[in-house]
């Protein structure tokens, strides 16, 4: 799985002209789902998400959670994190999961992020949606499951 975090001072999705989902400060969160991920990928991720301490303290240093600011998460299901544009100019999105595997580990990372008691707002699977955001830093960190083991992307 792969995540694209963003610290952000607000960020939206709309579809169809709609917001569906909406936070003020926070991480705007573009998850990727890969084929052979697993559940146990879904929640380690989440956790490392939910936890990840990027907001400035009162000494100016990155030491604080969006719990510790008491922000929110807006999560985006984002298939192209997985395109490969080793060949050619067009790409690849063979390694991306098909969505009977994405939906499942989307809705697990949802939950566990849920469960850290986090406001978590989302898009909607496979739709086409317009996000908006204002990255605050900026501050943008990729995590990458397949990394974060030791193994090669």
């Amino acid at each position: 799985m792969r995540a694209v975090i963003q610290r952000v001072s607000h960020a939206r999705v709309t579809i169809g002209g709609e917001v569906h989902g909406e936070i003020g400060k926070g991480f705007l969160i573009l998850l990727g789902v890969c084929e052979g991920d697993t559940e146990a990928e879904a929640v380690y991720l989440a956790d490392k998400c939910t936890g990840l301490r990027v907001f400035t303290d009162e000494n100016d240093k990155m030491n604080l959670s969006p719990a510790d600011i008491g922000g929110g998460l807006l999560v985006i299901s984002q298939f192209t994190l997985y395109g490969d544009c080793k060949k050619g100019k067009r790409p690849n999105f063979m390694r991306a999961a098909k969505p009977e595997l994405a939906v499942p580990l989307y809705e697990t990372f949802l939950a566990r992020c849920r469960e850290s008691g986090l406001p978590v707002e989302t898009g909607e699977f496979g739709a086409d949606m317009q996000v908006e955001l204002l990255n605050d830093g900026p501050v943008t960190i990729l995590m990458d499951t397949d990394e974060m083991r030791g193994e090669k992307a």
